[in-house]
């Protein structure tokens, strides 16, 4: 079903598509070569694409959604969804759009459920691309230890209730005094306007479910994630993108990949490397991908 978008950009074609029991909007772009799909992290929407959709539309069909529960996606309960949940909501969503195997592109907070849906249907996924991601298990819960450098973000958002009792009216607030501005190293990278149209959706009622179910799921998912980690690594090719993490997306990917492993570190970049980035990502990317499909 097409919709009329808040925000868009030139050549980007806005849908909605049934998921399961979840309606997805989702942004396309690009007419021809292999699908592209896109999974944005937290505080963020498909807006974090914007600039990197068409980077890879010259050559691909582009795919980047709203995960459930953000953006201008369908609503989901107070307790949000876990990865599993967004997994295989995510494996429906390409079955209804009838495209595939993608490759796969998962940025932040949506490494969980990207790595589910590459693990558990491999053959919906051509190749794995984890930008400044990591997973529960494998480190990504000590983000949560403030005692020990984490942030205090994530027990927050993970605690029933509170986003809402906290952050309602404060959404630009907490976009542009806190979370774009400790963690982009780009100066000018997100603007004012790409952070209305962030907060716009994230002010709507139940605008940080989404994200809250994300969070709870990766506190407590670890010993189920180094299972299927265990048992059904990722067999497609892998490519791991670091920017202001540094290794952590590298090491914590590499040992999970059973075909090719290629790691890029983007110097002089903060967390958000498809909106600080998108030129130099796009080009990571796309060398990645060609030698993929060759």
């Amino acid at each position: 079903m097409n919709m009329s978008p808040a925000a868009t950009r030139p050549g980007a074609r806005h849908a909605t598509a049934q998921a399961g029991e979840i309606r997805l909007h989702y942004v396309s772009a690009g007419r021809e070569g292999s699908p592209v799909l896109l999974l944005h992290g937290f505080p963020e929407s498909w807006w974090a694409f914007r600039a990197l959709i068409p980077v890879l539309a010259r050559s691909h069909r582009v795919f980047a959604v709203d995960l459930p529960g953000f953006g201008d996606s369908a609503a989901v309960p107070d307790t949000g969804l876990d990865s599993r949940a967004v997994a295989e909501t995510l494996h429906e969503f390409l079955r209804a759009l009838g495209v595939g195997p993608v490759h796969l592109l998962a940025q932040d907070i949506s490494g969980g459920a990207a790595f589910r849906l590459a693990a558990v249907h491999p053959e919906a996924v051509a190749s794995f691309t984890a930008v400044e991601a990591g997973l529960a298990g494998f480190g990504l819960e000590a983000l949560a230890d403030v005692a020990h450098g984490g942030s205090w973000h994530i027990g927050m958002l993970a605690a029933p209730g509170i986003p809402d009792l906290l952050l309602t009216g404060r959404e630009v607030d907490l976009l542009a005094a806190w979370a774009y501005p400790s963690m982009t190293a780009v100066e000018g990278a997100v603007t004012s306007t790409d952070i209305a149209e962030f907060a716009r959706t994230y002010s709507r009622p139940g605008g940080w479910n989404g994200a809250a179910g994300l969070y709870r799921s990766m506190l407590s998912e670890g010993a189920e994630i180094k299972a299927l980690a265990a048992s059904r690594p990722l067999a497609m090719p892998v490519l791991a993108v670091g920017a202001g993490g540094g290794p952590f997306t590298e090491q914590t990917f590499a040992p999970l990949a059973t075909a090719s492993f290629t790691a890029v570190q983007l110097d002089g970049v903060g967390h958000y490397a498809a909106q600080e980035a998108p030129e130099a990502l796009g080009a990571a990317l796309l060398e990645f991908l060609s030698g993929v499909d060759g």
